[in-house]
């Protein structure tokens, strides 16, 4: 499996050999929801939380007397039949993270890389370097590269093209260990850097 390197200026720098064990599986939708569904759900903040009729602040007064009113019998304002009162099973600070074997996870991500070069959204890059970190001059090359909502994967993620990009909307950059399925597949296009590719064979292999 052969692809195209270019540079940053849009000039062909070669090919590369692309590893058949990560950018030419058949993508199988199944694993990537598996994947996705659990980095959401650890990325979930799980502070949502309700009054219970113990943490309702209200008097612990009967309301009104036992008999003879011809209504249903009280005893506290916090019942949940009453507005402001508490809520009965409402939802508590919890984790909504769950387990998924590192293998998997590591298959998924194979999976998201050759959902890219199947759908011929992945760009192999010379470099993602500057000399100097100017945000107009790489917004206005990115422009002419047509990369409008693209993911940058780098095996070190050079510091002044960090600065530059960081303003730029649509586009994001991780270095190879933080690469992983739900950026890849949220972004239009994959662009990885010779050394990002050498990295995510090193850690995938």
């Amino acid at each position: 499996m052969k692809l195209d390197v270019i540079t940053l200026d849009g000039d062909k720098a070669g090919t590369i050999d692309l590893n058949e064990a990560l950018f030419g599986l058949e993508p199988r939708a199944d694993i990537l929801h598996r994947v996705v569904r659990w980095q959401r759900a650890k990325a979930q903040a799980g502070t949502h939380s309700v009054l219970t009729r113990a943490e309702v602040s209200y008097s612990t007064k009967k309301i009104y007397r036992q008999k003879g009113t011809g209504g249903a019998r009280h005893g506290s304002k916090k019942a949940p039949i009453f507005r402001h009162g508490g809520v009965v099973k409402g939802p508590t600070p919890r984790s909504h993270a769950h387990d998924l074997p590192k293998k998997f996870r590591a298959l998924g991500l194979r999976h998201a890389l050759s959902a890219k070069f199947k759908a011929g959204e992945l760009v192999i890059l010379d470099a993602a370097s500057l000399a100097m970190a100017k945000t107009g001059m790489l917004a206005k090359t990115l422009s002419e590269r047509g990369w409008k909502r693209v993911l940058i994967i780098d095996g070190t993620v050079d510091a002044n093209f960090a600065l530059a990009a960081r303003n730029i909307e649509g586009i994001d950059i991780l270095p190879t260990m933080g690469a992983n399925v739900y950026d890849i597949l949220k972004r239009d296009t994959l662009v990885i850097t010779k050394a990002g590719i050498e990295a995510l064979e090193a850690r995938l292999k």
